[in-house]
């Protein structure tokens, strides 16, 4: 099997009412619905990564709270691997790499929360590690940012983030445009 699909950080936190919402991430969960149900219909490897906020000053993610549990829409089933994981990129002190390589995996398909900050770090290591990624940039959100006083709003910190993931370090699609493939 050399595909799989990664799921990061699809958790109540960052849905409405959450402590670290994120805009459009209700749709975005949809897409990786979608991807989810092709993946197990074609019996390929799936990865659910699930962020814990551990460190000091942790706001969202705390163990036990329903903040951090993996939304419904993408909860995992018997069998489906799920990597926890304390920061940004998935790799991390985790045994992600040692499962892919296991299963013989070449090519990841990435998709979840947040674009600007996980999706980013997970497929930046990803590609340094030898995988060929592909981001399916409507199965993931963020949310609006600020540096330095100027504010910029999640539909421009998506599309910059997914432009510079492009340029490099991974193939980007829409989920509609990856399912007809």
């Amino acid at each position: 099997m050399s595909k799989a699909l990664i799921i990061v950080d699809v958790q109540n936190d960052y849905f409405e009412n959450g402590a670290m919402e994120l805009v459009g991430a209700l749709q975005a969960s949809e897409n990786v619905k979608l991807m989810l149900a092709k993946f197990r219909e074609q019996n390929l490897p799936i990865v659910h990564v699930h962020h814990l906020g551990i460190g000091p000053g942790a706001t969202f993610f705390l163990p036990g709270a329903e903040g951090a549990e993996i939304h419904a829409n993408v909860k995992p089933e018997a069998g489906e691997k799920t990597v926890q994981k304390y920061y940004p990129n998935s790799f991390r002190e985790t045994d992600l790499l040692e499962h892919l390589q296991g299963l013989g995996v070449k090519d990841l398909v990435i998709t979840g929360m947040m674009t600007h900050m996980c999706i980013d770090a997970t497929t930046r290591a990803a590609r340094d590690l030898g995988f060929e990624c592909t981001v399916i940039g409507d199965a993931c959100a963020t949310r609006d940012l600020e540096v330095n006083g100027a504010q910029v709003k999640a539909a421009d910190v998506q599309t910059a983030f997914l432009a510079a993931m492009s340029s490099f370090y991974a193939k980007v699609q829409v989920t509609k445009e990856y399912l007809a493939a």
